[in-house]
């Protein structure tokens, strides 16, 4: 067996996940930092648990160019202050969002194929809220 070769498999158990007891989960992450589209608005799913969705809008490349992404997020506050908080944001505050990205496919009602990026709110901080317009 070559040197090289054995330093493979002599390596290979270090790759696992010894810092860890969980079992792997393989999910994305991302991170976003926008403008709410509209103020948060809570819904009941089909189970009867409380959902808030809102848009975020995020802006990239020059002025004269600029490019608008719009991302839809999802998030799964209890009752309480938090959700109080998060439902009187009010359209156009600058935010900071992480959570999960998960990609869904799925069949139009044309037929087409279609994919939508779901994302999961998992902290949320507000940068900056509009100035009331006088």
């Amino acid at each position: 067996m070559s040197f090289l070769a054995r330093r493979a498999t002599a390596a290979a158990p270090s790759l696992a996940r010894a810092f860890s007891a969980s079992a792997r989960r393989d999910i994305a992450k991302i991170t976003l930092v926008g403008n709410l589209a509209a103020t948060p608005e809570l819904k009941a799913t089909s189970t009867g648990r409380d959902i808030i969705e809102y848009a975020v809008a995020s802006n990239s490349g020059p002025r004269d160019n600029r490019q608008t992404s719009w991302f839809r997020v999802a998030a799964f506050v209890e009752e309480g202050p938090r959700r109080d908080f998060l439902t009187s944001l009010p359209k156009g505050a600058t935010v900071y969002v992480e959570g999960d990205a998960q990609m869904n496919s799925y069949t139009d009602a044309e037929g087409k194929p279609r994919s939508a990026l779901s994302i999961y709110q998992k902290n949320i901080e507000v940068l900056r809220r509009p100035t009331p317009a006088e």
